[in-house]
């Protein structure tokens, strides 16, 4: 994979569900964090900027 490809926003939702559902079974798991692991960063919302006047 190359180093800008990403799991996209969709795909790491469905891996998020299959994580928290105790009926999922450990390959499925495995699969799932291995796409979280590539899964884009969540961006923190900007800090609000101050004018020091």
């Amino acid at each position: 994979m190359a180093k800008n490809e990403k799991t996209s926003k969709t795909v790491a939702k469905k891996a998020s569900e299959l994580l928290s559902n105790p009926k999922t079974s450990a390959k499925v798991k495995s699969v799932a964090a291995s796409a979280l692991a590539q899964a884009a960063d969540k961006k923190s919302p900007r800090p609000l900027r101050r004018n020091n006047k």
